[in-house]
């Protein structure tokens, strides 16, 4: 599961905006915890969280909150599942003053991916300046479970950094 995700997913740029919410949940929920983890949850999280919809995620009451923490399926993490609402509802606040979220995401990079060139396992970093510059903007916005280490995993993921190493096949392919 976890070559096929790599293989297959990791590191290819993303554009849509409500994809990149999604995604921006799920390294959320990965925090202190392995990817695998949520890896192997996240047909239950399209599932819990209405395939990661802002509008309908923004309107979760107490009620589904609590239901949500009974979930076996995904990480039974209070803070982690309040936090879910709290940046749909962030998410929209953007979008209502006219703010893409594809478009805020992707300005810290200035619209293109970033190409590192690392060589081993040890060269790659936990964060970066533009994950630190992002995270600040995320949390001004009313974004949690948005700090540097989890925005720049989210940043690898969608393909904002290139991060698989250079003798990795997908490096050429990630890179175009």
């Amino acid at each position: 599961m976890y070559v096929r995700y790599h293989d297959t997913e990791w590191g290819i740029p993303e554009r849509n905006s409500q994809a990149l919410f999604g995604k921006l949940i799920l390294d959320g929920a990965q925090a202190g915890l392995s990817w695998i983890t949520i890896l192997k949850k996240r047909e239950n999280y399209m599932k819990a969280f209405d395939g990661f919809n802002p509008v309908k995620m923004a309107r979760y009451s107490d009620a589904k909150l609590e239901s949500l923490m009974a979930d076996s399926g995904i990480v039974r993490n209070r803070l982690k599942i309040v936090s879910a609402r709290e940046n749909a509802r962030a998410f929209l606040r953007m979008k209502h003053q006219g703010i893409d979220f594809a478009e805020f995401i992707w300005n810290f990079v200035g619209g293109k991916p970033i190409q590192n060139v690392w060589t081993s396992m040890e060269d790659l970093p936990s964060t970066s300046p533009e994950a630190q510059a992002m995270s600040k903007a995320l949390k001004k916005e009313g974004f949690n479970f948005v700090g540097p280490t989890i925005v720049y995993a989210f940043m690898q993921a969608v393909g904002m950094v290139n991060d698989h190493l250079v003798d990795c096949f997908r490096y050429h392919e990630c890179g175009q």
